[in-house]
């Protein structure tokens, strides 16, 4: 049988064997897949050992994307762009391969709810590494970012790093609500801790939509934040997380397997 895994710290509470067993079905592939929880010391032993045992492919999430990135003996054009990687997997040669499926699922998510068309004008709240995976796909849409974050100087390094794959710029937060934005994007891990991110309320209305990368069973609370300030239009990360698995399973499997029956799955799941 096939063995795949993701690779986090915590990571009792993730979501990926459901998905990806559940992608398998559509395709009758036999397969097994684990949550490994890595020592915060011990990530590269961790991933050394699973491939060695005949792993073939694994997911990575926090807070390891960073050291996966440093750990693969090869590197995607968007993991190398990114700095990080959420999808490991073996070349046909044996050796370790990174890459980076967060933007492609986020904006396959974005267009599933019609939240974006070429030239959309979009703020991109944080500047960490969710940030980071997730501007390189918004740009290649089409769309023009405008990266705000608490700590000024982190925007302007993200926007600067970004400079040559399309439009992108950086603003202070205080400035940001004489600003119109077809879409707020939340990629800050504040909904973790039951915060919000600060940003104007002068930014939320009923022309706006929001997006959350985080997610949870109900609203997070810069979702809750929108809805109570008149947005209409709003989403949780949980289709981004469905999205990004399909673009791993396809890296694994060499095809694409389809989101929206096991989104509502796992949806179903989540509130059961």
């Amino acid at each position: 049988m096939k063995k795949f895994a993701v690779f986090g710290h915590p990571i009792a509470h993730s979501q990926s064997p459901f998905i990806h067993q559940e992608f398998a079905g559509q395709f009758g592939i036999e397969l097994s897949y684990e949550r490994i929880l890595s020592p915060l010391d011990g990530f590269r032993d961790s991933v050394s050992a699973f491939f060695a045992a005949g792993g073939l492919g694994a997911n990575v999430t926090l807070p390891f994307k960073e050291q996966a990135h440093a750990l693969v003996n090869e590197l995607s054009e968007r993991a190398q762009v990114c700095g990080a990687v959420n999808t490991l997997y073996l070349t046909e040669d044996k050796r370790l391969a990174g890459d980076n499926t967060d933007g492609e699922g986020l904006v396959i998510d974005l267009q599933r709810l019609m939240f974006i068309r070429p030239g959309d004008s979009i703020l991109l709240i944080g500047a960490g590494g969710a940030a980071r995976g997730a501007l390189l796909s918004l740009l290649q849409a089409g769309c023009a970012v405008t990266v705000t974050n608490r700590t000024f100087s982190k925007a302007q390094s993200l926007a600067e790093r970004f400079a040559g794959h399309g439009k992108v710029s950086a603003m202070p937060v205080s400035e940001t609500g004489t600003t119109g934005f077809s879409l707020i994007i939340n990629a800050t891990s504040s909904g973790v801790d039951g915060a919000v991110p600060q940003i104007p309320l002068s930014l939320l209305n009923q022309s706006v939509a929001c997006y959350d990368m985080f997610y949870r069973t109900g609203l997070t609370p810069f979702l809750q934040l929108a809805a109570d300030n008149g947005v209409t239009r709003y989403a949780d990360g949980l289709g981004m997380l469905a999205g990004q698995a399909a673009f791993a399973f396809r890296l694994w499997h060499g095809v694409l397997p389809d989101i929206a029956p096991v989104l509502i799955k796992l949806k179903q799941k989540m509130t059961s």
